[in-house]
């Protein structure tokens, strides 16, 4: 059963499966400090959860994330400094905790992902994406700079196709998605979230042990230079024969 976490918030457990769903609907999901509160602690409590192998993120209602509510924008001025430096804190903690989490997570996307949402949507270790999605970051056309979604964004697209995507503010869809390897799947709207739950599910069945060590691998030799990277790889390799016996 699908319960509230918070108000703007639902987790449900599905097995070794937890599914985090924003929940602002009639504001398609935007960010505002709660629900990215929300977000980052629905996450760790997730990831501390011995039951819980895979993690699921999901909007509810039309869009999956509509970025930034510039309505909490009137508050977070310069004569509130502490407030602008808290709220910037926590959304850079929120958008960069995916990587580092010790389990893995995918994305379930339809509709607007934008900005914010675009950076979450991302920055899962999968994403499915629904045929509807319209994807990018279209800040700039509101005098606001994609600033804490910008590495995400470069680290997995490419300089030359990241700098189009923020400086011309074009929305993709699905297929353009794919084809620039923003994501995984692209599937029909109502079969978005068996898409998701599918891979998390199959995740689920791996050793957590070698989960977790694999994830935590991946992205760490991506900031490695090659010889580095392989060592980081041997030592790991040599670690990896307890896996089976720990798990036992």
């Amino acid at each position: 059963m699908t319960e509230p976490y918070t108000s703007i918030l639902l987790v449900e457990s599905r097995g070794a499966v937890r599914i985090i769903t924003m929940n602002r609907p009639d504001k398609l999901n935007a960010l505002n400090t709660e629900l990215t509160q929300a977000i980052h602690d629905a996450l760790v409590e997730a990831d501390s959860a011995p039951e819980i192998r895979a993690i699921v993120l999901a909007g509810s209602g039309r869009g999956f994330c509509a970025g930034a509510d510039l309505a909490e924008f009137d508050t977070l001025t310069p004569d509130n400094q502490d407030l602008v430096d808290r709220r910037a804190d926590l959304t850079c903690r929120t958008q960069a905790m995916m990587q580092g989490l010790s389990k893995p997570i995918v994305s379930a996307v339809q509709g607007a992902a934008i900005g914010g949402g675009a950076g979450l949507a991302i920055g899962c270790d999968m994403m499915v994406a629904a045929t509807n999605l319209k994807f990018g970051y279209p800040e700039l056309k509101h005098s606001i700079v994609p600033a804490l979604v910008m590495t995400g964004l470069q680290r997995s697209l490419g300089r030359k196709a990241a700098f189009e995507m923020i400086s011309l503010g074009r929305l993709i869809g699905a297929e353009e998605a794919l084809s620039l390897g923003l994501c995984n799947r692209v599937v029909a709207p109502e079969a978005l979230l068996d898409a998701a739950l599918e891979i998390a599910e199959a995740w689920a069945t791996a050793n957590p042990l070698a989960m977790a060590a694999a994830k935590s691998l991946y992205y760490r030799v991506g900031d490695l230079p090659y010889d580095e990277a392989m060592v980081a790889g041997r030592e790991l390799n040599a670690k990896m024969r307890s896996f089976r016996r720990e798990a036992k």
